[in-house]
């Protein structure tokens, strides 16, 4: 972890130091710092955005990925939103920049409330919508390793269902590149330990399918939520309980395997 990603972060503690306005949520050597900002009134309708920041260990080499969320906006929305402040950050010299990105973020709330966006600011769920599920190998550490799988995937702007039983799956709604985010980090940042009681990276998970998905609203997941199953044939009736029972039968034949 660099010294000017750990001296950024001091000073943005002093600029955001209003109640509730900066939170680091993790700082660790191995997989860098989480800050989470909190920027309240934006916009003409006086908006509240968040923006969380992963800066990698290798940060400001290379830029943080980020999420934005705001319920004054559309899901879609803030996607465009969050696209925008990627491509910023990809094109800035590499030098800490969340401090730009945090100025630019509210522009381009702004330039979405004035409607410049066109009809890329309407809300098409059926547009923005990816689905995955994911076969884990095991889970000895079940605190730790559930505890980041929920911790990721609210960093990520994810929702999703983790299914325990003979197969450990799980499923994932959101954006394309949030979901590979988090399948990058499944296996990069060490989540279980091994028989020998060792940290270890989940090496052997496997994505058994992705794709794009349209879910109604009534159908879409409500943050990530763990279900216990006992056997393989009440599976049908887990994916059926989600709507997602078209989905089962195409990764039926995989986990036969």
């Amino acid at each position: 972890m660099s010294e000017a990603a750990l001296e950024e972060v001091s000073v943005l503690s002093s600029i955001y130091c209003g109640e509730g306005e900066f939170q680091l949520i993790q700082q660790s050597a191995q997989d860098g710092l989480v800050v989470q900002i909190n920027c309240t009134g934006v916009g003409d309708r006086g908006l509240d955005v968040r923006l969380v920041f992963h800066l990698h260990p290798d940060y400001p080499s290379s830029p943080p990925h980020i999420s934005v969320s705001s319920t004054g906006l559309s899901r879609t929305q803030c996607h465009n939103i969050r696209q925008k402040l990627q491509d910023r950050a990809a094109a800035l010299v590499p030098e800490p920049m969340v401090l730009q990105l945090v100025e630019c973020s509210q522009q381009c709330v702004e330039v979405t409330e004035d409607g410049r966006e066109g009809n890329e600011a309407v809300e098409d769920s059926k547009k923005d919508e990816w689905a995955a599920v994911l076969l884990l190998d095991h889970i000895r550490s079940r605190n730790r390793y559930i505890g980041l799988l929920e911790r990721w995937s609210h960093q990520l702007q994810l929702t999703g269902r983790l299914l325990l039983g003979q197969s450990i799956l799980v499923i994932l709604q959101g954006s394309k590149p949030d979901i590979k985010e988090f399948c990058r980090r499944l296996k990069t940042v060490k989540v279980d330990v091994d028989s020998s009681g060792r940290k270890c990276k989940e090496r052997m998970m496997k994505i058994l399918i992705e794709s794009s998905w349209s879910f109604s609203r009534q159908h879409c997941f409500q943050g990530f939520v763990v279900k216990n199953y006992q056997s393989l044939s009440e599976l049908p009736a887990a994916f059926e309980e989600l709507h997602m029972t078209e989905l089962y039968q195409q990764i039926l034949p995989l986990l036969s395997d």
